[in-house]
Order: C-alpha cells, then structure tokens, then sequence
C-alpha cells in the first residue's frame, strides 16, 4: 500500500463507491465484504451510505439512528457505527411518505415529491462533510450507492450515487445481479445513460450471484469491455446463506424461512415453530434472526390467520404504522387468533409496534393520527405517542440472564400491571411484551425464553447450549470477506481505493437525455 491510503499525518483516506444496476443487486453485501476485506489487510475502513431508505434501523451509541445495513458494515469494518455512516435515513410512513432522520434525529415527514423537489439538494453539503470527516480519519471509505445510479428522472437532486462521488471525487464500481438475468444489458444500460462526466468515474464492473462455469461467462465480459472500454474486476459467485440485515425495502417472502443458512438438527425431540406476522410497514424484523439462528427453531413470516395454527410462538414485530397494523390484524383475523392464543395462554411476544398493539388504549396524534384507538387488550398497558422519538441502548436483566437491546418508537407505554416486568415491558400469563429491540440477540437470554416458551407450548425443545448469535454473524461477514478476496481483483480494488479515478475512462453514447 502506498503512502495516499494511509490517513494519518492529516492526509485523506481513499475512497470508493459501490454502485448497483439495481435495487437489491448486492450493494450493502459487496461494501460489508470489501471493508472485511480491507480490514484483514490491517487497513483502518468505514462504511458509509449518504441516504438510505430502510424500515430496519439500529442505534448507535451515541444516541443516533442509523440504517442497519450500515451498522452490519461497521461490524464488518470492526469499527463503532456512527451517524456519519448513514447521515440520511428515510423511513416510509405510507407509498408517498417518509420520515427524515438527519444525523441520527428525526427532522419530520416529507411527501417523496416535497423531498426530491428541493431538501434532498440541500443535503449535498452534510453528507460531503460527513464523508469528509471518515476519509480524515480511516485509511478508506466504503461508500454504498442506492437504487441505479442512472435513476436520470432523480439525478439532478442526487446525493447517494453519481451526486456524491463526483462532489467528492472518487471511484465508482456498479455491481450486478446476473441471477436476474440481463446484466450485461444492465450494465451497458447505466454507464450509456449517465453524462459524460458521471461516466468519467465508472472504473469497472462486479457480476454478483453468478453459478455455474465463469469460463462461459469470459467471452461476455470481454464484449463489455470492448464496448465500454472498462473491465468487469470480479465474478462473485452465489452464496447459501449469507444471512445480512436487510436494508431497503421489505424482501421479505411470507412463505419462506428468514435464513436459507442450514443449522443442526434439534438438540430436543420436538423443533419450536415460530410465525411472524407480516404487518404493514413492518421494520427491525431482523430481531427473530437470533431465533432463526437456533438449532431446532423454525421462522416464517405469515399473513393469514389459520397459518398461527400450529405455530408455538407467534411474534408481532416492530412497525413504522401501529394502528394501520392493528387494522390490518384484524382484517385478516389474525387479531382473533392472537386473542384465542392468548386465553389458551400460548405463547405470544410483542416488540416495539408489536408490544403497543397488544396493550388496551392507543392515543396517537402523532404518527396516524388517529386519535384513540384500542389495542388487542392482551397487556395492561396504556401507550401515548410523542412527538420526541426514544432512541436509546438499554441493557439489564431478564429470566435471570444479562440482556441488551436498543429502542426506536414514538410511543411511550405506559404499564399498570402484569405478571412480572419484562425489558421494561411486562408479561400476563404466555403474552410478553417489551418495546427492546435486539434483545434475543443475547445468548443466554434467548436460550432462557425459549425453554419458557417451549414449557408453555408444551413442546420437548431444548435449546442448543453453545449457540453464540455474535459469532454466528462474524462469520457471515468472514464469508463477505472471503467472497471479495478469491473472486474479486482485489489489486486493482485497491488502486482504486488508493490512487482514486483511472484517467481516460471512455464516453458511451448516447449519455444522459
């Protein structure tokens, strides 16, 4: 590595964008993997995405609200999240509405149309100054694109593609997915539909999710290179598994386990189902990938009533819509269900959104603004939304075991009884609720509820005694790391990383309308 990589002595760190032809083409996984990458290498990286628009945030220390996508690069870069990573968040509130979170704070709602006709432009300052101050002081940055970068109805407000890598000069690789099809189409399509300047920083490609023979695959990549005058500097192949916090948008399949990655088989005679219902605008539903993660457990999402039949647990997950969720639960029946379940005293467990739909009175002039409204009764608790948003890490103790979290929610509860307290929240008979997200991502807690569950099922689980949650996710992210390192050109990586724009990069025609 040459002297330019290394930020010490007040010089800037290198920097590179990660690109996409495509929502979901693999962005968040290739940044997270480079900066594992990297950091093997002995390089001091961060992660960094100007706005992000994800339901599934996390809290750093600091008190700030980040994507978590962002927070799962960090943990792959092995640096503290900070506001800086992700200094834009939006978060959906209906099909033509977000919360805007500015450095951590939310700052208000805004119409898609209000954001982009004005205050996304006036953001380009916060997040160059935000990139600023990592590439002072890491060796490199990892920036992670959104969307396509050749959005052209988007970009002259643009601050998280072409927008910020050309304010702030640095290199651009596009990744695409192949196991869609189409992607030398796709790639070809971006870079002849970006102005001849946002070309200048395209340096190359990176296919995602390919199977099969590469060798077959060669005569194409050399094509594109011929037509576009830039190489493809890696093939990652397809990966079982990788199991990395979602980030925007809600890919969630109602049919489907959370995690294609394979466990043991059940340490007990009986496995332990859980049902997740997939409520509206539902966010941090990474909070049952710790259970997904246990030998012995099954997780689906659900969105009919009669699918809670043979579940032992059902989960009501955090939502950005509570009272939209609860009519949406009782649509469908699924409020009924739940209700029957709990006079059973089968187990069901409420967070965040999920915990105030189980309580008796919702009063909400804030995020519906629906005024009263009833809960499902199932909690004594009474829940009121402020217009202050409670962002905080806690940490104590539950069923006797240390316990962390964090809390994203505008709703303040308010507990008048119970059976016993529960992460700040309570338990009546098999029904607990607690508005702690993260919570089941402590080992021995985890391990604790789910004996509690099991009695209560009547099921003969027994939950695996060496299941560690933390280490399950680092090697998830050594397999990023991994993935970068024996399929991608990590020397010419790195030189873009530390030598920064190639010279002479080819116009495509015809270039932006």
């Amino acid at each position: 590595m040459n002297g330019r990589l290394k930020a010490s002595g007040g010089s800037v760190g290198g920097g590179l964008l990660v690109a996409g032809t495509t929502s979901d083409a693999g962005k968040s996984v290739v940044t997270a993997g480079i900066c594992r990458w990297l950091v093997r290498q002995g390089v001091r990286v961060a992660p960094f995405k100007a706005q992000n628009m994800s339901l599934n945030s996390f809290v750093t220390r600091e008190g700030a609200e980040i994507g978590r996508a962002q927070a799962m690069q960090a943990a792959a870069a092995r640096v503290e999240p900070t506001a800086l990573m992700n200094p834009v968040l939006l978060k959906p509130g209906s099909d033509r509405s977000s919360q805007v979170v500015l450095l951590g704070k939310p700052v208000g709602e805004l119409s898609a149309r209000g954001y982009h006709a004005g205050r996304q432009e006036q953001l380009l300052g916060t997040v160059t100054d935000c990139l600023q101050e990592l590439r002072r002081t890491h060796d490199a940055v990892i920036c992670e694109g959104a969307g396509s970068p050749a959005e052209i109805n988007l970009r002259r407000t643009d601050i998280v593609n072409m927008g910020i890598a050309r304010a702030a000069r640095i290199p651009v690789v596009v990744v695409g997915d192949i196991d869609r099809g189409g992607v030398f189409a796709s790639f070809f399509g971006t870079t002849a539909l970006l102005s001849k300047e946002d070309q200048a920083l395209v340096a190359g490609y990176l296919v995602n999710k390919f199977r099969g023979d590469v060798t077959l695959l060669e005569p194409g990549l050399e094509m594109l290179r011929g037509l576009t005058g830039r190489r493809t500097l890696g093939v990652l192949p397809f990966a079982h598994g990788l199991g990395i916090d979602e980030e925007d948008g809600l890919r969630v399949s109602l049919r489907g386990a959370v995690r294609e990655s394979v466990v043991e088989p059940p340490h007990g005679a009986d496995v332990l189902r859980v049902a997740v219902c997939a409520v509206p605008l539902m966010s941090n539903f990474t909070d049952v990938d710790a259970l997904a993660a246990e030998p012995g457990v099954v997780v689906r999402f659900v969105d009919r009533a009669e699918e809670l039949a043979d579940a032992d647990l059902v989960v009501l997950p955090g939502t950005r819509g509570t009272v939209r969720a609860l009519e949406w639960l009782r649509e469908r029946g699924l409020a009924d269900a739940i209700a029957r379940r709990a006079a059973e005293g089968r187990p069901v467990l409420g967070i965040c959104g999920g915990f105030q739909m189980l309580g008796e009175h919702i009063e909400d002039e804030v995020e519906s603004k629906a005024g009263a409204v009833e809960g499902l009764g199932l909690l004594p608790v009474r829940v009121r939304f402020a217009v202050e948003k409670t962002l905080a890490r806690p940490a104590g103790e539950a069923l006797g075991e240390p316990v962390e979290g964090y809390e994203i929610h505008h709703g303040v509860a308010e507990v008048t009884g119970g059976d016993e307290e529960f992460l700040d929240g309570c338990r009546t008979g098999s029904v607990w609720g607690t508005h702690w997200h993260g919570s089941l991502e402590s080992d021995g807690f985890r391990r604790a509820f789910l004996r509690r569950v099991a009695a209560d099922a009547g099921r003969a689980f027994v939950p695996a005694p060496d299941t560690s949650f933390g280490t399950l996710r680092e090697e998830q992210l050594d397999r990023l790391g991994d993935l970068i390192e024996e399929h991608a050109d990590t020397g010419a990586l790195l030189r873009l990383i530390e030598e920064g724009v190639p010279e002479g990069l080819p116009f495509v025609p015809p270039g932006a309308p």
